[in-house]
């Protein structure tokens, strides 16, 4: 039984560990996802000064992919912050619980000695 509680403690720590490895990841790509958009505004730029009206176009709407895309992984990661913070607070109420548990049962042995 103990073992078994231990494993799942782990695994709820595992998976707290992975959630935020993830959210990184997703912030990680919202940053790169800015870099392209500065990248495609000075492509669009110069395709503007050289009247390159379709280039523009083009440039333009991956622009505005990229910031759509950015603003995604933002929310994902947000998103995933969120139920790792909910994670987070049940791992340590399962903590707290455990501990109340052996002191509840210390203090049990504790009245049944006096007596």
């Amino acid at each position: 039984f103990f073992f078994q509680h231990l494993s799942l403690h782990m695994s709820l720590t595992d998976q707290l560990f992975q959630l935020k490895f993830a959210s990184k990841q997703l912030q990680r790509q919202s940053k790169r996802s800015q870099k392209e958009i500065k990248k495609e505004k000075m492509k669009l730029k110069k395709a503007i000064e050289q009247g390159n009206a379709d280039g523009a176009r083009i440039y333009a709407e991956n622009a505005i992919r990229y910031q759509n895309q950015g603003i995604n992984y933002l929310r994902m990661s947000s998103r995933i912050d969120a139920v790792a913070s909910r994670l987070e607070a049940a791992i340590h109420m399962n903590q707290v619980s455990r501990t109340m548990g052996r002191i509840v049962t210390g203090m049990d042995r504790a009245i049944a000695s006096m007596d």
